[in-house]
């Protein structure tokens, strides 16, 4: 904590020297964003020594905000225990999944990563340093800091729960051939002993729900860190066994299945990369190569394709669950999707800018490809069919990647009134942007 103490002093002295006439745009070195935003004039706000797991105690670990999850399981697995949710790709950072939103196996079990925390050191957008809980002067700021995407300031600091673990986990994948039963299978392994719930749906008759459960012992481990990949593995298996760290990692070695587009599941090209590039950092670092030359965008132009980008996730009542999969089916056509159920950990609490309903059991579905349509569309065209129908059901969509709401419906979804008497309390100057302008004006 002498070392939190020594940096946070340092960062203090550099945001009052800052140029106050230019907004903050934090200096990162990785992105688990995906949209483009203006270049614009900017102060680069540096946190990046904010990266340590301060300490690991009975039930809880304290870490700096820009520490990525593969530190922070790392640090708490030597101590026999693991975040309570873990997101899936190893560069997400505890700070970055508070302030956007974090989801995984768990998720039914123990909420969303931001209802896993129980304090929050914060640098806001007017230059203090507040420390926000669930009940003192700041729980307002607690509240609202999820799905705020760095619009009322940066966490510093971060306490969070943690749950005790096993040395593997015991994987059963159950095969459904129809969505009815396949969604009725996934509210009973959420009301089961299951430590961990996920699906994916491979095609319109093919689902695979699987539960994961910790266990001592083990008749083998396998390995999904180089030559066989994990995601193929749930339709050829009915059971498997994996070390807790490499199920925490599962889907980051082929970025789920996005590894496919950089060639990473080719055998040749796979054993060339080696285990070391298997990763989703190097996918994105690829990814976004490729996004500054064109060479994609330039090979669909000459090839006469009109391709829009659809990463998404968006969550849905389970009432609804099957409904929504029909119109992913139809009208986007994106396979696979990954299927993450979760539920409030606290029902009495209220997450201003992510207002699902708390009594109500929620479907992730994360679908992340590109569209090839015949003809051309306006733009964001099979994006703002996401959203409309994801409004209809009542569910709610993530903020990181592409957004195209009309301003009022925006602040009808995420907060509206109250973001903005936030806004004034804790960025009155508008050094940091607003949700709307960040998130669907790119700013």
């Amino acid at each position: 904590m002498d070392g939190f103490a020594s940096r946070r002093a340092a960062l203090a002295e550099a945001v009052a020297r800052a140029d106050a006439r230019l907004p903050w745009r934090l200096a990162k070195r990785t992105s688990n964003l995906f949209r483009d935003r203006e270049a614009v004039p900017h102060a680069p706000l540096d946190l990046t020594a904010f990266d340590h797991v301060l300490a690991v105690g009975d039930g809880w670990v304290e870490s700096e905000g820009l520490a990525t999850f593969e530190r922070l399981a790392d640090a708490t697995l030597a101590h026999g225990a693991m975040p309570c949710v873990v997101p899936q790709l190893k560069s997400i950072t505890l700070g970055g999944a508070v302030a956007g939103i974090g989801i995984e196996a768990s998720s039914f079990r123990h909420g969303l990563v931001h209802e896993t925390v129980q304090e929050l050191e914060v640098l806001t957008g007017d230059g203090r340093i507040v420390v926000a809980t669930p009940e003192n002067e700041h729980r307002e700021l607690f509240f609202a800091f999820p799905n705020s995407y760095g619009t009322l300031g940066y966490a510093l600091r971060v306490r969070a729960r943690t749950a005790p673990v096993k040395r593997y986990v015991r994987l059963a994948h159950a095969h459904h051939g129809d969505a009815r039963r396949f969604f009725a299978d996934v509210e009973a392994a959420c009301a089961s002993d299951a430590d961990f719930v996920d699906g994916v749906v491979f095609g319109p008759d093919t689902f695979v729900l699987t539960r994961g459960r910790f266990a001592e012992e083990a008749p083998y481990a396998s390995d999904y860190t180089w030559r066989d990949i994990y995601y193929r593995s749930l339709t050829a298996r009915d059971e498997d066994w994996l070390a807790t760290r490499d199920f925490l990692w599962r889907w980051d070695t082929d970025w789920f299945w996005c590894s496919k587009n950089v060639g990473a599941q080719n055998p040749l090209m796979r054993r060339l990369l080696g285990r070391r590039r298997l990763n989703s950092i190097f996918y994105a670092r690829v990814m976004r190569w490729n996004a500054r030359i064109g060479l994609t965008q330039t090979l669909d132009r000459l090839a006469g394709r009109h391709p829009e980008s659809v990463i998404q996730d968006v969550d849905i009542p389970i009432a609804h669950a099957a409904e929504f999969l029909r119109f992913l089916l139809a009208e986007i056509g994106i396979l696979p999707i990954w299927i993450c159920p979760f539920r409030a950990l606290d029902p009495s609490a209220r997450w201003t800018l992510y207002p699902v309903d708390p009594a109500t059991l929620y479907v992730n579905f994360g679908f992340w490809d590109v569209v090839h349509a015949p003809e051309p569309h306006p733009p964001g065209h099979f994006n703002r069919l996401v959203e409309r129908k994801v409004a209809a059901l009542g569910g709610i969509k993530s903020l990181y990647s592409e957004s195209y709401y009309p301003r009022e419906e925006f602040d009808a979804l995420f907060g509206g009134p109250a973001y903005a008497a936030l806004k004034a309390r804790y960025d009155p100057q508008g050094r940091l942007p607003g949700l709307y302008e960040k998130c669907v004006q790119r700013r």
